[in-house]
């Protein structure tokens, strides 16, 4: 039996193009999303269950202002990512993707469901970010 080898996909290919969209709204919902939960954190101390002797002691106030800037940069990144930007996008996107794993997996005490739902969101958008890779002539 032949095995059947598929050719990897172009950048005018339907499927590499949606890739990068879909990895252009997931870093666009991210940001917003990681934006909203900055919020939270800054506007009302009693969002967030209280954490006693955790090793990343920052107030809920430095969080806030880490996960604001931290989405503001990804909904930026993801904007670009979407007009086709060039590969700096898709680069800081995925810079700021992984970042994001990283503050999300520190946030994980304070908000464990939503850390666990934005740490996924970041997986897939770092995938979908590194799978499309066009050709340069």
């Amino acid at each position: 039996m032949s095995q059947q080898t598929h050719p990897a996909p172009t950048p005018s290919s339907g499927r590499a193009a949606g890739g990068l969209v879909f990895a252009g709204v997931l870093l666009l919902m991210n940001g917003i999303l990681a934006i909203l939960e900055g919020i939270s954190a800054l506007a009302a101390d009693d969002v967030y269950a209280r954490v006693h002797d955790y090793v990343y002691k920052i107030s809920l106030t430095g969080w806030g202002w880490i996960l604001v800037v931290l989405g503001a940069l990804a909904a930026i990144a993801g904007a670009a990512v979407l007009k086709s930007a060039p590969d700096w996008a898709r680069m800081l996107g995925i810079l700021l993707a992984s970042l994001s794993v990283i503050v999300q997996f520190l946030f994980l005490w304070y908000a464990p469901l939503w850390s666990l739902v934005m740490i996924g969101i970041d997986f897939f958008a770092i995938w979908a970010l590194v799978s499309y890779w066009p050709e340069h002539p």
